[in-house]
């Protein structure tokens, strides 16, 4: 028997600390033939355009140039004679120090908006972490050579880090160390000094500001601080004082080994023997981390992607595919985007009415959150038993639990870790009130507090593809 199969065109954009640059990939959906549910598996992922990289435009320090990166965008795309309108999946992925201007939010929106009509707008550390360590090659690596393995990913703000075992990411942090928080012109003088950079002049007894000369003694002095701290925090938590003012997320989960480390990022071009020379301290910053690599417990490899790891991760990994009984209105519209994940704590064994109110209210109220107000994803992982009565006592449950979300009509989205999504949204549809603006999906794995944008279904109005996403725009 032949296989099913779909082809997605899948677009990946990064809008750097120092580089804005986007890639292309064809996505390749099978059903897989061992899934009772008849699942589609992501089954090839093949990069079909890297564009040019160029400096991320500013208008100052604080702003970025919004419309020169439209219209770079916009010629890249059709460099690579593609129209935004046959774009189906993908990821606007604004990184490092970048998250942190003023019009951060605005740049996603509209970069998002103008890539076509399911390309994700993201930002968060973590998240770039984890797309990072996909788009490198370290995951897939750890998997075909049963290796741990720590990627860090350094850019020209910030430093993501991720642990990957078996094919799976176990950890992400991220600390601010990049090769464009300082930067310098040809004739030596400062034009650019973050915050960050700031902290550790601060720390080693340097006073700097824009406009100054500095010299490259003390350029090396800086780059060398960053380089100690990145190294301690790739060995072992963070200790010091200074490690701990730079870190962005929580410290990494380490296991008991960790087999081979890996860098990426434009600084990771430099330190594995790139010639390029910047305005900015990278060149300086990658020969003090190789200096101090030989400290490292096992060896440092050269990965697959370095300086596109993210645009690789954002336009071919950042989608998830739900399974392939999922039960929908036809009068929802797609695509849906920015919907917070709530988890509802059902307890199979107490299913009652009373239950699955209380703990739909405690979901809503964990976030601030009044239910029928916006749209939101309630996540269940096993909350009933696929016998009739019990979907009936469910479907019921949620009606009650969800009155003024019912009587705003506001899409109601139930998404399931276990193959049920149809089988609850038909009960849902004939044993209650509940007839338009439901969506249910499953076999996603999803964690309270993500964010997520779900496109129009695939099969037969059965599968959806779904990005899980992080929206954070850290202004401190």
């Amino acid at each position: 028997m032949e296989l099913k199969k779909i082809e997605l065109l899948s677009v990946g954009v990064d809008v750097g600390s120092s580089t804005s640059h986007l890639a292309f990939s064809n996505l390749v959906l099978e059903e897989d033939p061992k899934s009772a549910s008849r699942r589609y598996q992501i089954q090839e992922r093949k990069i079909i355009y890297e564009g040019k990289i160029i400096n991320t435009p500013l208008l100052n320090n604080e702003t970025i140039d919004i419309d020169k990166l439209s219209d770079f965008f916009q010629e890249e795309y059709k460099r690579a004679g593609i129209d935004p309108a046959d774009i189906q999946s993908g990821a606007v992925i604004v990184t490092g120090e970048t998250a942190k201007k003023q019009n951060a939010k605005q740049i996603v929106e509209a970069l998002s908006n103008g890539a076509g009509d399911f390309v994700a707008a993201t930002a968060g550390a973590n998240f770039e972490s984890l797309i990072t360590a996909m788009g490198s090659g370290a995951v897939a690596r750890s998997k075909d050579y049963n290796k741990t393995i720590l990627s860090c990913d350094i850019g020209g703000g910030t430093s993501n880090i991720a642990i990957s075992k078996n094919g799976k990411v176990l950890s992400t942090s991220c600390i601010s160390i990049g090769g464009r928080l300082l930067a310098v012109n040809s004739e030596g003088r400062i034009w650019k000094i973050d915050e960050p950079a700031m902290k550790v002049m601060k720390q080693i007894g340097l006073n700097y500001k824009i406009g100054d000369q500095i010299p490259k003694q003390d350029i090396e002095k800086i780059a060398t601080r960053f380089a100690e701290v990145l190294i301690e925090v790739i060995t072992g938590p963070a200790t010091s004082f200074l490690a701990k003012q730079l870190m962005m997320t929580d410290d990494l989960n380490f296991p008991d080994t960790i087999d081979e480390y890996s860098f990426s990022g434009g600084v990771a071009e430099l330190m594995y023997g790139d010639n390029g020379n910047y305005d900015d301290m990278g060149r300086v910053l990658a020969d003090k981390i190789n200096s101090l690599t030989p400290k490292l417990i096992s060896p440092v490899i050269e990965p697959k992607n370095k300086i596109r790891a993210t645009v690789i991760g954002a336009g071919a990994y950042s989608l998830s595919i739900s399974g392939s009984s999922g039960f929908m209105d036809d009068r929802i519209s797609f695509p849906i985007k920015n919907i917070l994940v709530l988890r509802v704590d059902i307890d199979e064994s107490r299913l009652s009415v009373d239950h699955v109110i209380s703990q739909t209210k405690a979901s809503f109220k964990r976030f601030g959150l009044r239910e029928g107000e916006k749209v939101v994803a309630l996540y269940f992982k096993d909350p009933v038993k696929a016998h009739y009565p019990d979907l009936e006592l469910f479907a019921k449950s949620i009606e009650a639990a969800l009155t003024n979300s019912i009587d705003n009509k506001i899409p109601i989205i139930l998404i399931f870790e276990k193959d049920i999504a149809c089988s609850v949204g038909n009960v849902i549809r004939r044993e209650t009130g509940l007839e338009t603006n439901l969506l249910s999906l499953d076999e996603l794995i999803l964690k309270e507090g993500d964010w997520i944008d779900i496109g129009e279904p695939l099969v037969k109005g059965q599968v959806f593809p779904v990005t899980v996403k992080s929206l954070v725009f850290n202004r401190n």
